[in-house]
């Protein structure tokens, strides 16, 4: 590895500004995903924009649990599993409710639409979050083993 140019100041502010960073690039792509689609655009035009928000994703869990590192203000718990697959689900929800709010004029078809999204999303994130959460307990139990 190469040695750096920073002192240990300089490279305590670059953390900092490439953690803001990555929560910019992140909550950006999360918006014009969810822009586009609510605006009609197809899944070809916002493929690109998914491929790279799963990237990012996939890097920063695995790179995580690998470290053992859940989050620095939650707890690896089903509580938080339940509780943030919860707000996964609504937010899916309204989502395909209001993109197809122009298609469908039935609210009660609508309604439908938005519980099963709902449903669909709070059981997948839930079940992946669970899964995260037993990696992390094995990998942290192993680590403070070692």
């Amino acid at each position: 590895m190469k040695k750096s140019n920073l002192d240990e100041m300089q490279e305590q502010k670059l953390l900092k500004i490439e953690h803001n960073g990555y929560w910019l690039a992140y909550a950006g792509l999360i918006a014009a995903i969810l822009i586009q689609g609510v605006l009609g655009g197809s899944f070809r035009e916002i493929l690109g924009e998914i491929l790279v928000l799963l990237v990012i994703c996939l890097y920063m869990v695995w790179g995580c649990l690998k470290q053992g590192i859940w989050a620095r203000r939650l707890n690896a718990n089903g509580k938080t599993n339940f509780l943030g697959s919860l707000a996964a689900g609504l937010v899916m929800g309204v989502f395909y409710a209001v993109r197809c709010a122009g298609s469908i004029e039935n609210s009660g078809y609508l309604i439908i639409i938005g519980l099963i999204s709902a449903a669909f999303t709070f059981l997948l994130a839930f079940a992946a979050l669970s899964a995260c959460t037993w990696f992390y307990r094995k990998r942290r139990e192993k680590l403070d083993n070692e």
